[in-house]
């Protein structure tokens, strides 16, 4: 995409607390800041941040400054670090135009841990976000993640198949410079490397 296709663009980043999603906002906003872009960026929080749900709005327009916290069912982009947080986001900010790019590795409450609750199962789970969603990626994120070593991947592999995705009007070289920014060395290597795995993900 090279271009919004209205007017403003409005995405929404969720997780869990301790995932990074509230990063993966500041990156994504600051790289369309660097195109000439105007976007708003807020984050909500459930009842605890490590572990309760963190979403983070960002508005994405060319004419004016936003308000950055979105109303119910007017997400055109969902990107969720976990894929029950998509359905749930899904559920209040969704319509039939959304598009959905959910990781694929549950993170389980302590409910669920416990015993006292149950997760669905991801077919169960992808079945709802399809439905419910023009149109839905998800992504094998943590599971590749782990394989370049680390968990701590997850969330800038989850940019690349954003970027990949062709949803907004971003693009790899706009985040390495971000990265690049922020992160030095190795960090920077695995980092970029990372973006570029998400960016196959969705394309293959």
């Amino acid at each position: 995409m090279k271009t919004l296709t209205k007017e403003p663009l409005n995405v929404i980043i969720g997780g869990v607390g301790g995932q990074g999603n509230v990063l993966m906002a500041f990156l994504v906003g600051s790289a369309l800041l660097s195109k000439g872009y105007l976007a708003g960026v807020g984050d909500t929080y459930g009842t605890s941040q490590r572990g309760g749900p963190v979403a983070s709005h960002v508005r994405i327009s060319k004419e004016k400054q936003y308000s950055p916290l979105i109303a119910s069912g007017h997400a055109d982009v969902i990107v969720a670090l976990e894929p029950v947080e998509a359905l749930r986001l899904l559920n209040q900010f969704g319509n039939p135009d959304t598009v959905v790019i959910t990781n694929s590795r549950p993170v389980y409450p302590p409910d669920v841990s416990s015993g006292k609750a149950t997760y669905p199962e991801m077919d169960e789970l992808s079945q709802a976000i399809r439905k419910f969603s023009a149109k839905a990626i998800i992504v094998n994120a943590t599971d590749e993640a782990l394989k370049m070593g680390g968990a701590i991947f997850t969330n800038v592999i989850m940019i690349g198949a954003l970027i990949g995705a062709d949803v907004l009007p971003l693009d790899r070289e706009s985040m390495a410079a971000q990265l690049a920014d922020r992160f030095h060395g190795t960090v920077l290597e695995n980092d970029i490397k990372a973006v570029d795995k998400g960016i196959e993900l969705v394309a293959g």
